[in-house]
Order: C-alpha cells, then sequence, then structure tokens
C-alpha cells in the first residue's frame, strides 16, 4: 500500500471514530447498517445484455437502499459495508464462473484509486470470496460517464483497456455498477484480443431501464 493510500485509510478511521455512526441505507443512528435495509441487500441475480452478445450476470438492482449502500462504499469510504454487499456479487459470480476461470476487475484510475485509498470492485470480490487478478491495465482514462449516451459511452471507453499479458482459457470481468453496460463491453474486448477464449461479465448491480424503455434483465433462479 501507498504512503498515499495509508493516509486516506487513516483518515477514514478516524472520521469513523469522530463521527456519530449512521445507518448507510437509511441514515438510523448508531448502526452502520440497520436490519432492514441489510434485508434490502438480498441477492437478486439477473442478466442483463450489453448488445446481442454480452450478457452480464448482476447481484442486485442499482435502485431505493442498494444505490445508497453502493454509493456509501465507492464514496464515503465505508469499506466495512463490502462485507454486506458480498453475497450479492457472490450469487452473480457463482452463476457465471466457469470452473478454472481466473476473476479480475475492470482498473480504476491512478487518481481514483489515491482519492478513496482502496479499488472498491477488488475489495468487493474479495469479499466475495475470490481473488482477483490484475489483468487488465488503463491504456487512457475515460472521462466520467455519468451524463452520456449510450453511443457516447461506448465511444468515451473505446481502446481504454489493454491486457497485461498474454491469456487464455477462461477469465471473468467485474465491476460495481453496469447501466449500459458500455465499460464492461470494452473489458471484454480487451481480454478477448490477449487470447482469453472465454470471457464472463458480472456486475455487482445494475441500473433499472430509464423510464418508458423496457428493463430487459432476466431473473436467475437460484
Amino acid at each position: 500500500m501507498t504512503l498515499l493510500a495509508l493516509i486516506a485509510s487513516g483518515l477514514r478511521d478516524a472520521l469513523t471514530f469522530w463521527l456519530p455512526l449512521a445507518c448507510a441505507g437509511c441514515d438510523a443512528p448508531d448502526v452502520s447498517l440497520c436490519d432492514g435495509c441489510r434485508a434490502a441487500l438480498v441477492p437478486r441475480p439477473s442478466r442483463r445484455h450489453a448488445g446481442p452478445s454480452l450478457p452480464i450476470v448482476c447481484g442486485l438492482r442499482f435502485e431505493g437502499i442498494a444505490a445508497r449502500v453502493i454509493r456509501a462504499f465507492k464514496e464515503e469510504g465505508r469499506t466495512a459495508l463490502a462485507r454486506d454487499l458480498a453475497p450479492a456479487l457472490a450469487a452473480a459470480l457463482a452463476a457465471s464462473v466457469p470452473p478454472g476461470a481466473r476473476v479480475t476487475t475492470v482498473p480504476s484510475s491512478s487518481a481514483a484509486f489515491r482519492r478513496r485509498g482502496y479499488r472498491p470492485v477488488d475489495l468487493l470480490v474479495r469479499r466475495a470470496g475470490r481473488r482477483p487478478e490484475r489483468l487488465l491495465r488503463l491504456r487512457r482514462s475515460p472521462e466520467d460517464q455519468r451524463g452520456l449516451g449510450d453511443r457516447a459511452r461506448r465511444e468515451n471507453v473505446r481502446g481504454a483497456f489493454a491486457a497485461r499479458r498474454p491469456l487464455d482459457g477462461a477469465v471473468v470481468v467485474v465491476d460495481d455498477v453496469v447501466t449500459t453496460g458500455a465499460t464492461l463491453a470494452e473489458a471484454v474486448r480487451a481480454l478477448r484480443a490477449a487470447g482469453a477464449t472465454d470471457v464472463r461479465a458480472v456486475a455487482l448491480a445494475h441500473t433499472p431501464r430509464r423510464s418508458g424503455s423496457r428493463d430487459e434483465s432476466e431473473v436467475i433462479m437460484t
């Protein structure tokens, strides 16, 4: 861990000690996550599609309590919430990982790592009982995807990732939240270009389709 990451971790610990604790889902006092909000994180594996050839298995819908908890985990440094989010990701991985597959994650930028002091997706994968490998690297840092349409998102991440080494066999690539699937699709492309023969995509959560459009997610029976 770098010096900056250690400092960021120390600051998070200090804030946790001095600031009042509240539920990440509903702001109930004196608890990191209340029982009611924890129940809202029960895994609900479903399959979304990024184009005709890329199914993405997701553990939750990114809305309501789940969305608030994921934001607190990612943006407020509340890393202990990974324990509560991990079952949903574990369920999605269980529905996706073929025998012998390697698990990797969509890489985050150096600036994001310095700001947070940790890699959220890597932490989630470890809490879900898998060992993530750093098989991808950033060739360039895409712009923030928020507010972009489907085509703009695809263009924004085009060519952003490359494999760190030649690959073969099965690889599962994991992200935290999928909206259009453009980021995962580009990660899958880079892994296939490096030689991986069976590449699958998984996300902790997916955003529901915009109002007026059809939600094409398929519930996976477990």
